[in-house]
């Protein structure tokens, strides 16, 4: 018997990122002292596109954009949380992983962009216990496949029930002939240390591991029986708020809607704008500095909340980001301009420097570490563009650190500056765990020395050109010509190659969990994700649920 013709899942539905508790359908956050529970409990027909069930707390992209505001209100709205349970509210099953057949009926670029937004939630996951103090177990009370093994993974420590049923797997091999290669494998060896041959048993069965083996192969840390299961969640939850410093008492902050105007061509925020020109395939996202006032005291600044121009500013940067890698896809080249006050720049700086032992803003700048890093594993090509009232100072000045080419006018008089300060040279780290200056100059002490030496100085083009700090600084007769040549260039070249070229150089020598993460997601992922092996007609993803059986081309290659 053949199923019913089903349209394949596309990216042609405008993807809202933003989201709240009230509008949560996959997710039950509750709070008891310094313990937040987020209970993962996915309603079937909750899909965020149609054709497709959400069967055994299988997830989708819409199940992601709710954990992922989840932790944001975790961080933000409840500074007293130290540790965070990640449970099941299903009897019997943690959760099955990625909803197979969303996967098999998505696009391509559906499926490599839910995978990345999937991994930078659970990397902002092990950012969050490694920056702020806020710890994560994982308490699988239930079979637990796939992403969701995943998911358990990206936890400080993993709490398995020992029923004589309950698993941990990574089946993708066996059942779909595609790879837990986002970060199944990665964590698996990088972060828990299993023995290759173990992992490789692991990886190629569909059971998995369970109980005491499952502790012993490094699967898991911990097993309990049933009816010490709570007992046991306690005493993990425990030694997990003795590593915490997040304070006790401190009130938290509401992370208000983001206030946007969305239009044919572009978005519209309070401090960031996106304007698309579709002939040329660009986008021009602008970052603003503050227009009012900002508070420098502690007081004030916890008073503002939301509104705190760093924050609101990071909020709304990484939803455009968001918003244009998932629903923008033939938009290749961004190009990135800042404008406004230096000077409201630079005293927010200051502020995020002189309170950062303040929960409060120890989260923000990490909301913004964040956010840049989600700028630096997009797969589109980045150019800054330095021009006549620009505001690259400080941490804006990352924006312009990050992109592929960054180009500034030389102008007689009144010509652009970029001035460099302290959160320049550490706070704001990419996924290989650098500074984007130190990645920049290859860590070489020479080029270092002398950008640390510029701090507080109002630099120019030449004198940005001479410390390397930009690409090309080309003058008011040249500029135009000179851009649009560069973005005409990059328009005729291969967007694949561009991808990998691009995912490359971004991050210079040396390797992370997270570099691994990403690298792998760009080649393996989009190399096994399109062969036939796994999409074809008669491929693992295509076939699964029907009662046949894949037919795979056997050559290795």
């Amino acid at each position: 018997m053949s199923l019913p013709a089903t349209p394949p899942v596309t990216a042609d539905l405008q993807v809202d990122y933003q989201t709240d508790p009230s509008q949560y359908r996959h997710w039950k956050l509750s709070f008891d002292g310094c313990t937040a529970r987020l209970a993962m409990d996915v309603a079937e027909d909750g899909g965020i596109k149609t054709g497709y069930k959400l069967k055994l707390n299988s997830y989708d992209l819409g199940v992601d954009i709710e954990l992922h505001d989840a932790l944001n209100r975790v961080r933000f709205e409840h500074p007293e949380v130290r540790t965070v349970v990640v449970t099941s509210g299903k009897d019997r099953i943690f959760c099955s992983g990625a909803n197979i057949f969303m996967l098999g009926l998505s696009t391509h670029a559906w499926k490599v962009n839910f995978c990345k937004f999937t991994n930078e939630t659970r990397n902002g996951i092990e950012d969050s216990s490694r920056h702020s103090g806020l710890k994560f177990l994982a308490a699988v009370n239930g079979a637990c496949a796939g992403g969701g093994y995943e998911m358990a993974l990206a936890c400080d420590r993993i709490l398995l029930v020992d029923d004589r049923s309950s698993s941990v797997s990574l089946p993708e091999v066996p059942l779909l002939g595609v790879l837990p290669g986002t970060g199944g494998l990665t964590r698996v060896t990088d972060k828990r240390s299993v023995r290759h041959d173990h992992a490789d048993i692991f990886c190629t069965s569909v059971e998995g591991v369970r109980g005491q083996r499952a502790k012993d192969w490094r699967l898991v840390d911990e097993i309990a029986k049933p009816a010490a299961f709570e007992a046991a969640i306690k005493a993990e939850v425990d030694k997990l708020d003795a590593q915490s410093d997040r304070p006790a008492n401190a009130r938290g902050v509401a992370l208000t809607p983001i206030d946007r105007s969305l239009t044919a061509d572009g978005v519209e925020y309070g401090n960031v704008s996106i304007r698309i020109d579709r002939a040329k395939r660009l986008a021009h996202l602008t970052v603003r500095a503050p227009k009012t006032a900002q508070p420098s005291d502690l007081a004030g600044i916890l008073e503002a909340g939301a509104s705190w121009w760093p924050l609101q500013m990071g909020r709304e940067l990484d939803d455009a980001i968001l918003h244009l890698r998932t629903n923008e896809l033939d938009i290749g080249t961004w190009l990135l301009r800042t404008e406004g006050d230096q000077a409201a720049v630079l005293a927010c700086d200051a502020a995020l420097e002189a309170h950062a032992a303040n929960w409060f803003v120890r989260e923000t700048r990490g909301l913004l570490r964040r956010c840049l890093a989600r700028l630096d594993v997009s797969s589109r090509t980045l150019f800054a563009l330095i021009e006549e009232g620009s505001c690259f100072v400080g941490t804006l000045a990352e924006i312009a650190f990050a992109a592929d080419r960054s180009y500034m006018q030389l102008l007689p008089e009144n010509g652009p500056v970029i001035q460099l300060n302290a959160l320049n040279f550490g706070a704001y780290p990419m996924v290989n765990h650098k500074a984007r200056l130190a990645r920049r100059f290859y860590e070489e002490t020479s080029p270092m020395e002398s950008a640390k030496r510029a701090i507080g100085q109002q630099l120019d083009s030449a004198e940005a050109l001479s410390l390397g700090l930009i690409t090309a600084n080309p003058d008011d007769i040249d500029w135009n010509d000179e851009i649009r040549t560069a973005c005409e260039e990059r328009a005729a070249l291969s967007p694949d190659a561009l991808t990998g070229l691009e995912a490359n150089l971004r991050f210079g020598p040396g390797e992370t969990m997270e570099t691994r993460v990403f690298g792998r997601l760009s080649a393996w992922q989009n190399w096994i994700f399109i062969r036939p092996n796994a999409v074809g007609d008669k491929g693992a993803l295509k076939v699964y649920g029907k009662g046949e059986k894949a037919v795979f081309d056997r050559n290795r290659v």
